[in-house]
This record gives structure tokens, C-alpha cells and sequence, in this order.
């Protein structure tokens, strides 16, 4: 009686479990950007009900694909959903069902949308999207949890996706385009992966829309226990827990020969056979409710994360969705760009303060229009930058795009730039020496992030104090990447007939040949070391025993053997003399004329940190003389940028050429 009960609860798993699955459809992430939207009451938004009706009984169908069109011509709404290749027909039938009837709430007027469940998507468009790569938007979403051999499960993670990839395109599952894949990490470790593309795209560019998402792992992802990349053509998932339904993506070898039964005396069957069986059944009973128990439990425990994942935003989303401020939004928080809220003024842009409705205070940037970028490219510069996170850069929060309307948010910096300060007689002395050396410590390892940490290797190319912003404790955030440079891969240099940057802290041989370097930040950092040190401008510097500028006035003192004469007279005597003498040194180092000479912010930093490191003697610095050019822009092709005495997070997009 027990057995025969058994089998019964085993034979209604199948129904449980798909009812179970019906109770918790996940909403993930939509997209339906405001640039395209249409009237209530129109003609296509009658064609687009028609097409969500049309979608959500072809889901009641039984199938997890389905695209079709709704209207004609101008009017034509184009659809699809998608169901994962591992769920039920029932619970594909009732994501789609509440995908369809959520999208309308969420983008009520937009005429291309996208919608992610945990189970399924739905999209539409009034362009056609059938056996097209839409490789945008992309949304990543991340687990907290950290693994522990990072470079190990990387190595697997990648293998395995690989492999999953080209499962996928053979089409061996249920579904066309559709793979799972799974490999041991540990003795008690399993990954677990995901990966689907629309069945109406071709192998080629589903290998497409699959590689290029793999590629994007370890930007959102790096080091997590799991992590998604969803794109509207394609999606992949990872994870260290069975997150799908393994029964349902298991590939069946062929049935194999039936085993005829063995001869008994009939006497002898029940009495034979009867052990037999519940020596059989016995262990596979318990061996199946233990598994459904623990499958209950990673239910139950991830329904539990998930929930509050969702609302502690646990999960990173970075997307230029996630990251977009409606126009209304930023008026509000800026009590309409009022003149009150003004923080300053650059060649970029007004710096606003705002006031987020959460609460949050924040620094908006509002750029001239004057700037020539198109929305699409400040998009992704704006997504590119968001990436940056380190402690000693300033953190890009947000941004909106409106009509002519392009707009920054940054976190809110209270203390202003480091110009406010070592420039100002009334502040200077509010620097003293340890705060001082603590700035120029977090200026080395903020660009030695850009040079070799962040993901691409970043020039900043306009490295001085009045980009140097300042939070309550005094630590320093790098700012302004308006005319920063990326490059990808092995890239070091490149040569440029813009000019751009700021006289003074340009090196020689970028202000004259247009060469830019890893190193020409690190002659801008020279200089900003001895500005520290010293206390004067160097564009600003009062000519003293015949020196034209503050390198010249620094190297003449080094020569003599009178290095401290530099030294800012509000110190007094209250500093390390040996950090100064070393600061000024790796000052001059910096500054040397040949960049080859110059050591790399990776060196500095060692060489701010170790006093055990001998330093090089320095060579004669690259002169570049133009003293009275205070706070001036250098642009061949554009010279009426202006000058302000400080900057509040003057941080620009970057420029992304070249490669």
C-alpha cells in the first residue's frame, strides 16, 4: 500500500510541479524606450492588443515559439514570444499569459517593446524582427554570491559555455537553438548553464548573438556563483544550482533491447520476486522524495533570494535602460535648473545639484549642445563609464537623453575639486601634508585603474587638480572623461590631429606631435604632484629666479640640491620630509622629456607605497612653456571652451576611437 502510494504522488510530480512553476512567474526587465510612441487610441494600438492576444493563445497552443504580425503598411505591429526550452506547455502558456497582459502596463504608448520573465520573453516592434540579431538592449543580471577559485571556474564557466553554445546549434533538444550543459566544479560543486536563441534565427547568427553574449560575461559577471545575459535574441544563465528542469532537457539514448523474463515454477514467483522488489523500489522511493525534497528547498531558497534580491537590488542591472532618467525626473530634482542649484560651469556643461526622489543627492551635468554627439553613441559611452568602479573615480549614476537634452548624473561630491583648495590662500591651509599625501596616493591608484585594471585600458589625457574632486573625508575621485581615450586589448598609444587637453599638463610630444601614451597621464600626474607639493599653478606660477613655470622652478632646486625650497610655506614643519622629498622626485620622474623614461602609475604607486624601492635620479623634464594660458583648453579645431576657478564633477563622455 505504501509503494502503490508512492507511485501515485510520483505520477502527480508532474502536475505539481507545473502548477507550482504557474504560481511564480518572475518578472525580470523591460524595455521600451520613449523615442517611438504612438496615440492611445490609434489604429496600431488596436493592432497591438490584437497581436498580444494573438501570441498569448498560440502559447495555449502548446508551443514555446511563436511569431506573426498584426495590420499593415505604417500600422504593422511585429511579434514573438519565446518560452524557455526546459519549461512545461502550461507554464509557457501562463509566462506568456502574463507577460502580454503586464507589457501594456509598463509601456503603455511605445511602439518597441521587450519584456523578460523568468521563463519566457515577449517582444514587438513596428519594424520587423523575424530571423534577425537584435543585439540590443542587453541586460545583465548578476549573483551576489562570489565563487571561491575564481581563475578555475572561469576556465570551467567558459569550457562549458563553449560547449553548451555548440549543443545549442546542433539542435540535439526538444527545441531548435536551445542547450543545457552542466560540469562538476568540485566534489560538491555543479555548474549549471543556459542557453537559448530564437528558433527563427539561422545557426550562423545565433553562434552570433550566443558568442558575443558569452563575451560579455566577464564584464557583468566576473567571479559570481551565476549570472544572466539577456538579449532580445538570444540569453544565457548560469548558476551553481539546478535552476532548470533537467528531466525536461535530458537527451534519451534510443530504448534498448527488452530483457525477456526469466523462467520460474510458478510456485515459486511471489515468493522470489516480492523481496526482490521492495529491495528495488525501496531505495529508489526514498532516493526520489530526498531529491524532491531538496528541489522544494533550492525552490524555496531561491524564491527567498530572488525576493530579496529584488528589493535590495542585489542584482546589478547595467543597461542603458536601468541607467536612463526620464527629462521630468532630473527637472524636479534640479528645481527646474534654478540658478540656486548651480554648482558650476565648464566648456562641457552646467553642473546642477539635484535631489533624486529617493532622496539621494546628486551632481547633473547638463552638456551644451553644441557637442555633436549623437544620442545612440552618448548612450553607450554613458553605459561604458557607468562601468567604471573604483573608489578614486567618480561614479556615474545616470543619465537622460531628450530631444537636444543630454544630461550626466553623478554622485553628489561635497567638498568640490582639489583646485578649490590648494589654489585658494584662505583653504590651502586646510591641506596639510598627510591629507596632501593621501590625495596623491588616491590619484595613482584611480589612473592605475584606467591603465591596466578596468576592463578596456583608458587615457584620461586631461589629469589636473580642477578634475581632482574631493568627498567628506577628504579622499580623491577623478573626474572629467570627456576627452579620455579607450583602447582595447594590447594597446598602449595612439596619435591624434585633435588636440585636446589643457596647457601645462599635456607632455611634450602630445601637445606638438598629437602622441598619446599611457605615459602622457603620467606626466600630467608629474605635474599634479608638484602643484601638491608646492602649493602654485604651474600655468599660474610667479616667475621665481628666472624659472617660467613650476617644472622649470621644481628642476632647478633638484639640480641645486635645494629640493624643500618648493615646499608650500603653509606646511611649516609640520611634514614628512622624506614623503615630500620622494613625492617631488617621482614628481620629476614623471615629467621627464622622453616618455620612455617616465615610469608607469603601477611603478608610482609601488614607489608611493614601498620606501624600501630606490628611485631613479630624473632627467631633465619636457619643457612646455605657456604661462599665461590659465586654465585654457587645447582643441586645434575648436578654442572657445571656457575656464572656471573650480569644477564639481566634470566628468564628460569619452571619446571611443580608436579601438
Amino acid at each position: 500500500m505504501f509503494i502503490s502510494g508512492i507511485f501515485i504522488y510520483l505520477l502527480l510530480l508532474p502536475w505539481l510541479s507545473s502548477t507550482i512553476q504557474a504560481q511564480q512567474q518572475t518578472y525580470l526587465f523591460h524595455s521600451c524606450p520613449n523615442t517611438t510612441v504612438f496615440p492611445p487610441n490609434s489604429t496600431y494600438g488596436a493592432n497591438i492588443r490584437n497581436l498580444l492576444s494573438s501570441l498569448s493563445s498560440n502559447a495555449t497552443a502548446g508551443r514555446l515559439f511563436h511569431n506573426t504580425t498584426s495590420g499593415r503598411n505604417a500600422d504593422a505591429v511585429h511579434g514573438l514570444f519565446l518560452c524557455r526550452g526546459d519549461v512545461s506547455d502550461t507554464g509557457c502558456r501562463d509566462c506568456v499569459s502574463a507577460a502580454t497582459k503586464d507589457v501594456t502596463q509598463r509601456c503603455p504608448v511605445e511602439k518597441t517593446t521587450v519584456i523578460w520573465y523568468d521563463d519566457c520573453l515577449v517582444r514587438y516592434s513596428n519594424e520587423s524582427i523575424f530571423s534577425t540579431v537584435a543585439g540590443a538592449p542587453k541586460v545583465y543580471l548578476m549573483n551576489t554570491g562570489n565563487v571561491t577559485n575564481q581563475d578555475r571556474f572561469n576556465r570551467i564557466l567558459a569550457d562549458t559555455m563553449r560547449d553548451g553554445a555548440a549543443l545549442a546549434l546542433n539542435g540535439t533538444l526538444r527545441l531548435k537553438n536551445f542547450a543545457t550543459r552542466e560540469a562538476n566544479v568540485s566534489g560538491f560543486q555543479t555548474l549549471y548553464s543556459l542557453l537559448q536563441c530564437t528558433p527563427d534565427l539561422t545557426t550562423s547568427d545565433c553562434n552570433t548573438c550566443l558568442r558575443q553574449a558569452i563575451s560579455d560575461l566577464p564584464v557583468c559577471c566576473d567571479g559570481k556563483q551565476g549570472g544572466r545575459v539577456l538579449i532580445p535574441s538570444c540569453n544565457i544563465r548560469y548558476e551553481l544550482y539546478p535552476f532548470y528542469n533537467q528531466s525536461a532537457v535530458s537527451i534519451r539514448p534510443p530504448p534498448s533491447a527488452l530483457i525477456p523474463p526469466s523462467r520460474t515454477t510458478p510456485g515459486k514467483s511471489k515468493k522470489n520476486t516480492l523481496p526482490i522488489i521492495i529491495a528495488v523500489v525501496a531505495p529508489i522511493t526514498v532516493s526520489v522524495l530526498l531529491f524532491f525534497l531538496g528541489c522544494c528547498l533550492l525552490k524555496r531558497r531561491e524564491k527567498k533570494k530572488n525576493k530579496a534580491v529584488e528589493e535590495n537590488e542585489a542584482y546589478d542591472i547595467s543597461t542603458i535602460e536601468s541607467l536612463q532618467y526620464d527629462f521630468s525626473t532630473i527637472e524636479v530634482a534640479t528645481n527646474n535648473f534654478s540658478d540656486n542649484n548651480k554648482l558650476g560651469e565648464g566648456g562641457f556643461g552646467e553642473v546642477y545639484k539635484g535631489i533624486l526622489p529617493n532622496g539621494q543627492e546628486v551632481a547633473v551635468k547638463r552638456l551644451s549642445r553644441s557637442s555633436g554627439q549623437g544620442s545612440e553613441e552618448f548612450k553607450n559611452e554613458a553605459v561604458l563609464v557607468s562601468k567604471l568602479q573604483h573608489r578614486n573615480l567618480v561614479r556615474l549614476l545616470g543619465f537622460c537623453v531628450e530631444g537636444d537634452e543630454k544630461i550626466l548624473i553623478y554622485e553628489y561630491i561635497p567638498n568640490k575639486s582639489l583646485d578649490c583648495f590648494l589654489f585658494d590662500p584662505a583653504k590651502r591651509g586646510q591641506l596639510d601634508w598627510s591629507i596632501r599625501y593621501k590625495i596623491v596616493g588616491g590619484v595613482a591608484r584611480g589612473i592605475l585603474y584606467l591603465h591596466e585594471d578596468s576592463r578596456l585600458r583608458i587615457i584620461h589625457r586631461d589629469l589636473k587638480a580642477s578634475n581632482i574632486l574631493l568627498d567628506g573625508d577628504m579622499n580623491p575621485k577623478i573626474s572629467d572623461f570627456g576627452m579620455a581615450r579607450i583602447f582595447g586589448g594590447d594597446q598602449t598609444q595612439g596619435t591624434t590631429k585633435r588636440v585636446v587637453g589643457t596647457y601645462g599638463y599635456m607632455s611634450p610630444e602630445y601637445a606638438m606631435h598629437g602622441q598619446f601614451s599611457v605615459k602622457s597621464d603620467t606626466y600630467s600626474f608629474g605635474v599634479l604632484i608638484l602643484e601638491i607639493v608646492s602649493g602654485e599653478r604651474n600655468n599660474n606660477f610667479y616667475q621665481k629666479d628666472g624659472a617660467d613655470d613650476l617644472i622649470s622652478y621644481a628642476w632647478k632646486h633638484w639640480k641645486n640640491g635645494t629640493p624643500l625650497e618648493i615646499l608650500d610655506p603653509v606646511l611649516k614643519d609640520n611634514y614628512s620630509r622624506n614623503e615630500v622629498m620622494r613625492c617631488i622626485q617621482i614628481g620629476l620622474l614623471c615629467v621627464q622629456e622622453d616618455p620612455v623614461e617616465r615610469p608607469t602609475m603601477a611603478t608610482i604607486d609601488m614607489m608611493l607605497n614601498s620606501y624600501s624601492v630606490t628611485l631613479p635620479s630624473p632627467n631633465q623634464p619636457g619643457f612646455f612653456f605657456n604661462s599665461r594660458t590659465e586654465g585654457k583648453m587645447l582643441e586645434s579645431d575648436q578654442s572657445t571652451s571656457r575656464s572656471i576657478p573650480w569644477s564639481i564633477n566634470e566628468v564628460s563622455i569619452t571619446e571611443l576611437d580608436p579601438r
